[in-house]
């Protein structure tokens, strides 16, 4: 924040800031097109992503045309089948099947013979992304022969538009807010076409909030609007999300979106096909909701027993396979035993725990399907670019969180990102860190702290929850461990005068630390707790510290 009028803005983000849809390159184009095209009749197909933010994206632009009457479909591309982004293969059916146009959500920038095939066919191509473009070999950005609505991109040149940062669901927003214009004639939207906004707001804070853009500027506006449209949302789709969470009647915050309905949209993405995800926010009527809702949490609980024992297997042979050594830089694992769809966010933990970058390999029939997690100042597809790509890679990384790649020959896959890796980091890069906003006694730990702090959310990328550390305190009675596989701990602390409890998420491995030491530092983040009409402050604790480290 660099000035008061700044600040105000931050904690009181009004919707009249939000950017127009002209302000994003070749928006008015395409929202005329779009236009043309309901009117002629034209069959009019939304071509997705798979995760959250392509699913609510492509939700955000069905509504919109089916309420203008559109001949209107969708199109999802199976995660383990098809792959990330837009395949020609899937441009030639959809073209067999009489669509007209096709209009790329969330994907597409990097969909140069695709884009091809459909000016061959006769198909009007329009791509809305937020990725990174392709280059060749001399690093120039090429881009595909069509429409492109995207905020750094376009056909012309580079693009300038002020928040480079939005997600895919936010460009869906500033498309769909264009053609609602177009279809009113006017700036000022229908009451139809304004009560549709509402709901569209709450999704795009859905996909924003997940795809972990930074929620600043504009972002910050659909996040902390899009949230409480979320929790007053008339969509089936949505109240039934909503409900298999236990959230109904809450205030959602940026926590609620992050860990408990976004994995429910992407788990029905890794373990089947994400096309129900968006049939529940679209077409869905309340009880058929109800039952595909209940079907994304039987798949969400099997996700996380399939993820749990992946992470296990995983941890085991970094310590089997003595990957946690100093001298290496960069850990490699690879499977038949694994599900290609859960194995990012295993990467996610082993590189967490390990501070190594991390590339795990679901492997079939002697090829795998990769994903890779790093640490800061290095990207996972970078130490595999630097290498031959006939040694280890059948296709190219891509990026944005996606499958890393389709690899084989993953033992010297691991060398090669081992030594390339060697060449790029140091020990120091290795290191975890941990950054502190602020340190506190045990009697600053009031409501009204809490209180002030939860006028930040919400919280995510490029606005973390405040971090606190406390100097020495002492363990007051026994610390234990909770929860269902006791991987929790929970510690009461004490600075003689004032006493604490704090909950540690998955570090249950310090409660013989705590036990024998009876005196820690810890860095946290203060929560309140609400048990039995009694509110009291609490601390979810980040890390340790003890008196011998």
């Amino acid at each position: 924040m660099t000035d008061e009028a700044s600040a105000r803005q931050f904690l009181d983000p009004q919707m009249g800031d939000i950017y127009p849809p002209e302000a994003l390159a070749a928006v008015p184009e395409a929202a005329d097109r779009i236009t043309q095209a309901i009117e002629s009749g034209k069959k009019i197909v939304i071509y997705g992503d798979y995760d959250v933010d392509g699913i609510t994206a492509v939700s955000i632009l069905w509504h919109c045309l089916t309420l203008a009457g559109a001949n209107v479909e969708f199109y999802i591309p199976h995660r383990l089948e098809e792959g990330y982004g837009v395949n020609g293969d899937a441009i030639g059916v959809l073209a067999d099947e009489g669509a007209g146009m096709v209009i790329s959500v969330d994907c597409g920038v990097t969909a140069i013979e695709p884009a091809e095939i459909a000016k061959r066919r006769g198909v009007e191509f329009i791509i809305t992304d937020h990725h990174q473009p392709a280059t060749d070999a001399s690093g120039q950005v090429t881009l595909p022969d069509a429409l492109i609505v995207h905020p750094t991109v376009s056909r012309t040149g580079a693009a300038d538009y002020p928040n480079p940062h939005i997600s895919g669901a936010g460009v869906a927003l500033k498309l769909a807010w264009a053609v609602a214009q177009s279809l009113s004639n006017s700036k000022k939207v229908s009451a139809a076409y304004r009560s549709f906004l509402v709901d569209a707001t709450g999704l795009a804070a859905l996909g924003t909030i997940a795809d972990v853009v930074p929620l600043t500027g504009e972002n910050r506006i659909i996040a902390q609007h899009g949230l409480r449209g979320l929790a007053r949302s008339g969509l089936p789709g949505l109240t039934a999300l909503i409900e298999s969470a236990g959230l109904t009647g809450q205030s959602l915050s940026g926590y609620d979106i992050g860990f408990k309905l976004a994995p429910r949209l992407n788990a029905i993405g890794r373990m089947g096909h994400a096309r129900l995800a968006v049939e529940l926010l679209t077409r869905a009527t309340s009880d058929e909701a109800k039952m595909i809702a209940k079907n994304l949490n039987d798949q969400n609980t099997a996700r996380q027993k399939l993820q749990n024992r992946i992470a296990k297997e995983a941890r085991e042979m970094v310590i089997e396979q003595r990957q946690n050594a100093d001298t290496v830089r960069g850990i490699v694992l690879a499977s038949s035993r694994w599900h290609a769809g859960v194995i990012g966010i295993v990467a996610s933990k082993v590189m967490e725990e390990f501070g190594r970058p991390t590339v795990m390999i679901a492997l079939e029939n002697g090829v795998g399907q990769g994903s890779g997690r790093s640490v800061r100042n290095f990207a996972p597809a970078r130490g595999l670019r630097v290498m031959p790509r006939s040694s280890y890679l059948l296709r190219r990384p891509c990026h944005g969180g996606r499958p890393a790649d389709r690899l084989s020959k993953s033992g010297r896959l691991s060398h090669g990102v081992s030594e390339s890796r060697g060449q790029m980091l140091t020990p120091v890069d290795l290191r975890p860190k941990l950054s502190i906003d602020d340190m506190v006694s045990l009697a600053d730990l009031t409501p009204q702290l809490v209180s002030d702090f939860s006028r930040l959310e919400p919280f995510g990328a490029g606005n973390p929850p405040a971090t606190l550390a406390t100097d020495w305190l002492e363990v007051y009675g026994d610390p234990r461990t909770v929860g269902t596989n006791g991987s929790h701990l929970q510690v009461t602390l004490t600075d003689g005068r004032h006493r604490c409890k704090g909950i540690a998420f998955s570090m249950a491995k310090y409660a013989d630390d705590l036990s024998n030491h009876r005196r820690c530092r810890v860095a946290f983040q203060p929560i309140m707790n609400e048990w039995q009409g009694r509110r009291t402050v609490e601390m979810q604790i980040a890390d340790f510290q003890f008196p011998d480290r």
